[in-house]
């Protein structure tokens, strides 16, 4: 083997013999290698990556401003649709990766959130028409959570999902207090109407120091800095802008939705005093 600096230069071909036969003596002679062979010069790879065991390459880019990572991929896949021919296939790796496999998964768990919410609250007021009044009330605190992240401009990534999921419970709270009280006053010989009044009036303070408090306690995810702040920043607004704007809608929506569907459905208490 030769040495290093030997390697790379050409003409060290013409130091490296190999045997050869004499067609005149008939014995063997030592011919240099630079005799038998030819040499060119080209451009190649310095190393050949493999994905999946297959030649790849990789394409690295940062985002522009006022664009998401979601984007970015759409406007990549659709020019290399045109680009690229049918054999060339593409995956993802990083946070690309990550963001595919989350992002059809988010819908997934959203929807079991919300259904395992519903169960136990039907498990609770052994009913199935008071958990719809609750949990009607949800999309407003995902609305309030997208217009935060909008006025914001932050994106709709994994860790602002986690806040949207964290809303269904604390949502579904503020919906029991009332839910639940106006149930008891209705045991008592209240109507509909006024027990749910009643029962939105007298729970508002409670209400409202929960949200409060909850808020509060999301401001130092806001406030955050240093490495990890977007996942922490994207989370504390969701909350933030999620209960903030729901505090007071459902105040007015969840005692309407009750006025409407509590007469389908009895209390427990009503029908043992029945």
């Amino acid at each position: 083997q030769a040495e290093r600096k030997d390697r790379r230069d050409l003409n060290s071909l013409s130091n490296v013999f190999v045997r050869s036969g004499n067609a005149t003596t008939g014995s063997p002679s030592l011919v240099p290698l630079s005799v038998l062979v030819s040499t060119s010069e080209s451009a190649a790879a310095a190393e050949l990556r493999r994905y999946d065991r297959l030649p790849s390459i990789t394409l690295s880019a940062g985002l522009a401003p006022d664009y998401t990572l979601g984007q970015a991929l759409d406007y990549m896949e659709s020019g290399a649709v045109d680009a690229l021919p049918a054999s060339v296939k593409m995956t993802y790796s990083g946070q690309s990766k990550v963001f595919k496999s989350t992002s059809g998964g988010a819908m997934v768990s959203f929807a079991f959130a919300l259904l395992i919410v519903f169960l136990v609250l039907a498990a609770q007021f052994e009913s199935f028409i008071y958990p719809f009044v609750i949990i009607l009330a949800v999309p407003l605190a995902i609305a309030g959570a997208i217009y935060s992240l909008t006025v914001m401009d932050l994106s709709l990534n994994v860790y602002s999902q986690i806040g949207i999921i964290l809303l269904v419970g604390l949502m579904a709270k503020n919906g029991i207090l009332i839910v639940e009280f106006a149930n008891q006053l209705r045991a008592t010989g209240y109507s509909i109407r006024d027990a749910v009044v009643r029962a939105a009036v007298l729970r508002l303070r409670p209400i409202v120091m929960t949200v409060l408090s909850t808020i509060l306690g999301a401001m130092p995810l806001i406030l955050a800095s240093g490495a990890g702040a977007e996942s922490r920043i994207a989370i504390g607004w969701v909350i933030v802008g999620g209960l903030g704007l729901a505090l007071f809608l459902t105040l007015f929506l969840t005692p309407v939705l009750y006025d409407l569907m509590a007469r389908f459905a009895k209390t427990k208490t009503s029908e043992a005093v029945s």
